[in-house]
Order: C-alpha cells, then structure tokens, then sequence
C-alpha cells in the first residue's frame, strides 16, 4: 500500500513515515501544499495523510483540489480542534480527521479501516431508507421534507453501520472508530448519537444489542 504523509513539521513526518514504513507501507513525503499536490499528480496513492496548516497551500486547499479528480482516501492531520476546522475538513470531503498528538497506533488503525472501505464494492456512497436518502461523501442528508440537520460525526456513524451490516459493532468499536484519542468522556456519547440518528432519519433498521452495542438489520 502506497501512503502519502504531507506535514511540514519534519519531526513528525519523520516518525510517521518511519512507523508506517516499519509497519510494510511504501511511503512517499511532501513538506507543503503544493509539493504534495505535484507528487499526486505524479503517483497513485492508496491513502494520504494530510496537515491543515501547510505552507504555501493550506491542507484544506490540497483538499479542494484533490477532490476535482479524485477520490483516494484522506485523513486530515492537525492541532486545530475547533469545531470549524472539522465541518470544513468534511465538506471538502475528508474521511477522517485526527487531532494532534495522536496516538501512531491508532492512526494506523484509522488507515487501515479506510483502507478497508476502499477495498468494499457493496459499501454505497448514496444510501437510502424508506423516504431519507442519505450521502455520505457529502456528509447530508434529505427527506420528505427536504434537508435534515445532521453532523458529520452521525453521517460517519451511519456508514460505519452500513459498512458493517448484520454485524454488532460495540460501542468500544465504534469509539475507537470515530473518535480514536479524542474518545469523549461520556460514555453514552454512542448511544446519544444513535438516538439523534433514529430520530433525525426515522430509522427503525438500526437495532439495539443490549450489553454489546449496535448493528443495522437488511431494510427494503
């Protein structure tokens, strides 16, 4: 597998590739905003790893123009925790997002999981249940209505029940999924987001196993 690490922040860059290289990935680096746009232009990549503040171009610029060509995985990397920073890394179309420091195996756990969707024909960009159609590379969702107020972290949550249908996901998964080392303290954070999503999209396929956690049942 072929990863991209933008971060201009030599230290990091470095200890990220390393792990990564150490770990059986081919890595290739790029210090700012233009840099890496030129080797994606140059390379194909299975997944990039992507600082928000870069020189020259801004991570979220690179972002910008990823998306007009393509859609390879990326997990936007940055000390920013504001909760603008976030909606605007999914509206460019980010597939992740993690907070610096981060823990390296748990970065890794991330890529590997979106590497693992990439790898996933039957996992849909456009779901529907009933009259709520749901895009997830969009991170919104409509109903009879018109457009429901959803956050991004319950789109995720959403495709992560899709993506793993039939199955129970347990709330220590699902944690470890979307929220990694920024886990919150509450720990009814999942089932709070499972009620909005039952509530916001009318979703009865979304079925609760008591003690373990959530799985999402075949709809029609």
């Amino acid at each position: 597998m072929k990863l991209l690490v933008v971060e201009d922040d030599r230290d990091t860059s470095d200890g990220v590739c390393e792990y990564f290289r150490e770990a059986g990935y081919e890595v290739s680096t790029a210090y700012d905003g233009e840099e890496a746009l030129a080797l994606a232009e140059r390379d194909v990549f299975d997944l990039i790893l992507l600082d928000v503040m870069l020189p020259r171009l801004t991570g979220l610029a690179v972002l910008h123009e990823l998306r007009k060509t393509s859609d390879v995985p990326v997990i936007m990397l940055t000390a920013i925790g504001d909760e603008y920073t976030q909606v605007a890394s999914f509206d460019g179309m980010a597939d992740d997002y993690v907070t610096k420091p981060f823990s390296i195996v748990l970065l890794e756990k991330r890529v590997e999981a979106l590497l693992r969707r990439g790898k996933s024909s039957d996992t849909p960009y456009i779901w529907r249940h009933k009259d709520v159609t749901v895009d997830f590379t969009g991170y919104t969702a409509e109903g009879a209505d018109g457009v429901i107020d959803v956050t991004p972290r319950e789109i995720m949550l959403l495709r992560l029940l899709v993506e793993h249908r039939r199955r129970v996901l347990t709330r220590e998964r699902i944690l470890d999924e979307l929220w990694g080392e920024e886990r919150p303290v509450f720990d009814r954070t999942v089932d709070s987001h499972i009620k909005n999503l039952r509530k916001k999209l009318n979703l009865d396929c979304i079925v609760t196993v008591t003690g373990v956690g959530y799985k999402l049942e075949d709809v029609r």
